[in-house]
C-alpha cells in the first residue's frame, strides 16, 4: 500500500478509534455518577490525562513543558471552554440518560460547521442548509417524543438538555480557538494546558471522600474515563493529520449509534447497575434524523482543496 493510500485509511482508523471511545463514555459516565459527583469526575478525567502527558514529554520532550510557564490567553480560554463542555455533557448524562445526551451534543459539530459560513466565510449549500433545518427539527421532534418517557421530572430533564447545549457551544468556541492554535503549535502540546488548567479550576469543586468508597471495579472505570481523554484526543490529533477533516467528521458523529447499541443491550440483559433507557420508534427516527441533518451539515463536497482541521 502506498504512502498516498495508507495515510488517509490511518486517519479513519483513528477517527474510528475516537468515535468508539467517545461511544462508550457515555455510558461510563452513567455508572461512574452512582459514586462520584460531576465536578469530582470531570476533575479526575482531566487530572489523570494531563498527569499522563506531562510524564511522558518530561521523560521524551522536556521542553514540550515550557508551554506551562506561560500558556497564550486563547489557550487559556481553550482550556475554559473545554471545562464547561466536560461538565455540560457529564450534568447533561446526569439529568437524562446517555443517549439523550449523545443525540443532543451533535450540535456543537452542527455549530461548528455554521461558525464555518460566519467567521471563515465558507460558502454554505443548499444541502448544508437543508441538513441544519432536518437537525433543528429532528431535535425539536425528539425532545418532544422522548420527554413522554423520562422517569424524572420535567424540569430536570429540560435542565440536563440545557446543561447539554451548553457544553455543545462551548465545544464549538473551543475547536474555533484550537484551530486558531494549531497555526503555531502541535496538538498535544496544547493538550497539556487544555487538561492542567481544568483540573485546577475543579479541584475546589472535589469531594474527596466519595473516592474512598469506589470499588475496584469502579476504580476501573474512573481510570478508563481519564485514559479516554488522552486516548481520544490523541488519536483524533492523528487522525485530522492523517485524513481530510470531513471524511474524520463522518466517523465521530456515528458515536450515538455505538452508545444507543450499548444500551439496547443492557436493556435486553436487564441489568441493575444502571438506569435504562426507553425509546419509541419516533424517537429513533428523530434521533436518525438529527444525525443525518447534521452529516449533511458537516461533510463539505470531495474535492482537492484542503479541508480546515476541526479537534
Amino acid at each position: 500500500m502506498n504512502r498516498n493510500v495508507s495515510k488517509p485509511l490511518k486517519g479513519i482508523l483513528y477517527a474510528s478509534i475516537t468515535a468508539a471511545l467517545w461511544g462508550v463514555l457515555a455510558v461510563a459516565l452513567k455508572v461512574s455518577l452512582q459514586d462520584v459527583s460531576p465536578a469530582g469526575i470531570t476533575w479526575f478525567r482531566f487530572t489523570l490525562a494531563f498527569l499522563g502527558l506531562a510524564v511522558y514529554y518530561a521523560w521524551k520532550k522536556p521542553e514540550t513543558l515550557r508551554i506551562l510557564r506561560k500558556p497564550p490567553l486563547i489557550l487559556v480560554l481553550a482550556s475554559v471552554c473545554l471545562g464547561i463542555n466536560y461538565i455540560g455533557f457529564i450534568e447533561g448524562v446526569h439529568l437524562t440518560s446517555p443517549g439523550i445526551a449523545q443525540i443532543f451534543i451533535q450540535t456543537g459539530p452542527v455549530l461548528l460547521a455554521i461558525s464555518g459560513f460566519l467567521f471563515f466565510r465558507e460558502k454554505i449549500r443548499a444541502r448544508q442548509i437543508i441538513g441544519f433545518v432536518l437537525v433543528l427539527a429532528g431535535l425539536l421532534l425528539f425532545y418532544y417524543e422522548q420527554g413522554t418517557f423520562q422517569t424524572v421530572h420535567t424540569s430536570t430533564y429540560q435542565t440536563g438538555i440545557l446543561w447539554i447545549l451548553i457544553g455543545a457551544v462551548a465545544w464549538t468556541v473551543y475547536t474555533l480557538l484550537i484551530k486558531i492554535l494549531l497555526l503555531r503549535y502541535p496538538p498535544m502540546q496544547l493538550n497539556l494546558v487544555i487538561f492542567g488548567l481544568p483540573a485546577l479550576f475543579f479541584l475546589p469543586f472535589v469531594k474527596f471522600s466519595s473516592f474512598a468508597g469506589l470499588s475496584f471495579v469502579d476504580w476501573l472505570i474512573m481510570v478508563f474515563l481519564g485514559l479516554n481523554t488522552l486516548v481520544a484526543y490523541g488519536t483524533l490529533s492523528l487522525a485530522i493529520q492523517n485524513a481530510e477533516a470531513n471524511k474524520v467528521s463522518v466517523v465521530l458523529i456515528l458515536n450515538p449509534i455505538l452508545t444507543f447499541g450499548i444500551m439496547g443491550i443492557i436493556n435486553l440483559t436487564n441489568a441493575t447497575w444502571i438506569a435504562h433507557e426507553q425509546y419509541t420508534l419516533l424517537s429513533l427516527l428523530w434521533a436518525s434524523v438529527v444525525l443525518a441533518g447534521a452529516l449533511l451539515t458537516i461533510v463539505k463536497p470531495g474535492g482537492r482543496g484542503k479541508s480546515r482541521p476541526a479537534l
